[in-house]
């Protein structure tokens, strides 16, 4: 019999009080912890005075010294738990959120992506508060943002998406996943500098002469013979002349293997903060093809990514023993900085090349974890059916049924069929002011941008062939740049016609197209424009409150028709059911909006 999935919201607030239980039964530990380390403590203290008396022998301060320790180690335990199982709880809180549609402000609006001469991505939402990528991003690193944000700026080829949908339909389920990664990487986001970090992975050697490396192995090998040699039979000269040699030849190197060694310890931080999420990863056997090589790359010459960073860790806290005033000596005598600078060397040499590759794995992973949590969460979105090329005549399709947008609460979604494919090439949607034509372009746009990411789309099914998405909703004027706002979109529609004239066709979103200037020059405009586009083998809509627009519709048909949406008062109030109906509109709302907000827009004529 096939298991029911958990239904998203059910299973969040079942795992949320489960963790917020563990936090309570936690918290206490921590509590008795504190109690039991302070009592300890002061039995300690007690001894030892007691002790200093002669009351007692000091060999019983073993007891609560031992205790101590022991306390110690239990406690840090329940204390990483404890912080564990806040960040559980604030994992699934946010989950929630957006289940509910109240996760706006919640997440990371990635603001350092928006680009005001993209294509779309303005215009479409993708960034910002309350933002596409808001809703969508669990990465807790700097690769995984801009993993996502990568995928839904630019369409990726259908073989690409149709990789990504496998992937993300093997990590649906993976809640337990998704869980430990956001654990382990709580401060990945804050710590790990990815550009520095394989900046300094890739670099020139700072040590380039092996040879060197010999003779340090030689000096330390007589040194420590010299000083067996001066403990056997008092004889210090030898010892005393090696140091001399090693002061001569240590002296010359001295920046450099300075430089090797502090410049390893920030990203020896970073990488064992990132080690966390890939030990997490390389415990997981995938079935997907997708999957499956992402994990395999986190091996090098088959040691495990975490292992190999551990290996630096251990070289960079080598380096940290010279710190130890007690240990200073001796470490200068074997030359303990010049051995673990050439270890750090080497371990560049071998590992160096593949850490923008294991930050690059991370950060697919987290971008197809964000995308398979967005299905998880939504389970009525469906992947779409990617077609592999433009249809005959560099015609694409486009052909949604159920179309919502994923940013406007399921409660006040309203779904819509669009169809473009066939003779049906263009749309000219007309209607009222606030009656729904700009969200229904940004519902179109929007479920083009997921379903190129290989994510699934707000929609009950989509067909459609690879697009370069164009889109006139967010143009505006400049003060800086000293152009007005009709100059902004017929240069975006340059853009437009530039994209329509390349190998894959575009996918056009224009709004109000033309609204900065007379209405007769403006159909004229039009006309000759989406004209221009629709024989390029472009598809697209356009919206206009202006009626004596639609008659463009007439002129391209049958590649273009008219639909339109409308809006009726009730009791004094405007209302609108945002479902699109086929015709232009017959009807405008504008003076009816005027007086209902109490503008005076009477004739001025006069009727004396």
């Amino acid at each position: 019999m096939t298991a029911v999935p958990p239904v998203p919201g059910d299973e969040y607030r079942a795992r949320l009080d489960q963790r917020r239980a563990a936090l309570q039964s936690l918290n206490t530990l921590d509590a008795r912890y504190s109690a039991a380390r302070l009592i300890v403590f002061a039995a300690g203290a007690a001894l030892a005075v007691l002790g200093w008396r002669g009351t007692t022998s000091f060999w019983l301060l073993a007891l609560p010294v031992v205790g101590f320790a022991v306390l110690m180690q239990r406690h840090d335990r329940v204390i990483r738990a404890r912080d564990a199982a806040a960040r559980a709880i604030a994992f699934y809180e946010r989950g929630l959120a957006r289940i509910e549609d109240r996760w706006s402000g919640t997440g990371e609006p990635g603001d350092r992506f928006r680009d005001d001469r993209h294509l779309y991505a303005n215009d479409l939402d993708l960034f910002g508060r309350g933002s596409l990528f808001e809703l969508l991003s669990l990465a807790r690193t700097r690769a995984g943002e801009e993993t996502l944000a990568s995928w839904l700026k630019t369409a990726s080829p259908a073989d690409e998406i149709r990789a990504r949908q496998r992937a993300i339909e093997e990590l649906t389920p993976a809640l337990d996943l998704r869980e430990a990664l956001a654990l382990a990487g709580v401060d990945v986001a804050a710590s790990v500098d990815s550009d520095a970090l394989v900046r300094w992975a890739e670099g020139a050697p700072v040590l380039p002469h092996q040879w060197l490396r010999g003779v340090a192995v030689l000096l330390t090998a007589n040194a420590i013979a010299t000083a067996v040699f001066w403990s056997l039979t008092g004889n210090s000269g030898p010892f005393i002349a090696l140091v001399v040699a090693e002061v001569l030849f240590f002296v010359p190197q001295r920046r450099r293997i300075q430089q090797a060694l502090h410049a390893a310890e920030g990203p020896a931080r970073d990488l064992d903060v990132l080690a966390h999420v890939l030990e997490r990863l390389e415990r997981e056997r995938f079935s997907s093809a997708r999957l499956a090589a992402l994990r395999q790359g986190l091996d090098t010459a088959g040691v495990p990514a975490s292992r190999a960073i551990g290996k630096l860790r251990r070289l960079v806290e080598l380096h940290d023993w010279q710190h130890n005033q007690f240990f200073a000596p001796f470490g200068a005598a074997v030359l303990w900085g010049t051995h673990v600078a050439w270890a750090i060397e080497q371990w560049r040499r071998r590992y160096g090349s593949h850490v923008g590759a294991w930050l690059r794995t991370v950060g697919e992973f987290e971008a197809l974890g964000s995308l398979s949590a967005f299905r998880y969460e939504h389970p009525d979105a469906s992947f779409p059916e990617i077609l592999d090329a433009p249809l005959p005549d560099r015609r694409g399709c486009f052909d949604g049924v159920g179309l919502g947008h994923p940013l406007i609460a399921r409660g006040q979604m309203i779904r819509n069929d669009v169809h473009l494919s066939g003779e049906v090439r263009l749309l000219v949607i007309s209607g009222s002011n606030m009656s729904g034509k700009s969200t229904l372009l940004r519902t179109v746009g929007i479920n083009a941008v997921l379903a190129f990411a290989g994510a699934p789309v707000c929609a009950a099914s989509l067909r459609l062939t690879p697009f370069v998405v164009g889109a006139t909703l967010r143009i505006q004027d400049s003060l800086q740049e000293g152009r007005s706002r009709f100059y902004a979109e017929i240069t975006r529609l340059r853009e437009l016609t530039d994209v329509a004239r390349g190998p894959v066709p575009l996918l056009f979103l224009l709004d109000e197209l033309f609204h900065g200037t007379n209405s007769h020059d403006r159909l004229l405009g039009a006309s000759g424009v989406l004209q221009s586009l629709l024989n390029r083998g472009a598809i697209g809509l356009i919206t206009t409150h202006d009626l004596a627009l639609t008659a463009v519709a007439n002129e391209l048909a049958p590649r273009a028709a008219n639909v339109h949406f409308e809006d009726h008062f009730e009791g004094g109030d405007l209302h609108f059911d945002y479902r699109m109906k086929p015709g232009p509109v017959t009807r405008s709302n504008a003076l009816a909006l005027m007086r209902a907000v109490g503008l005076d827009v009477e004739s001025g004529v006069s009727h004396e």
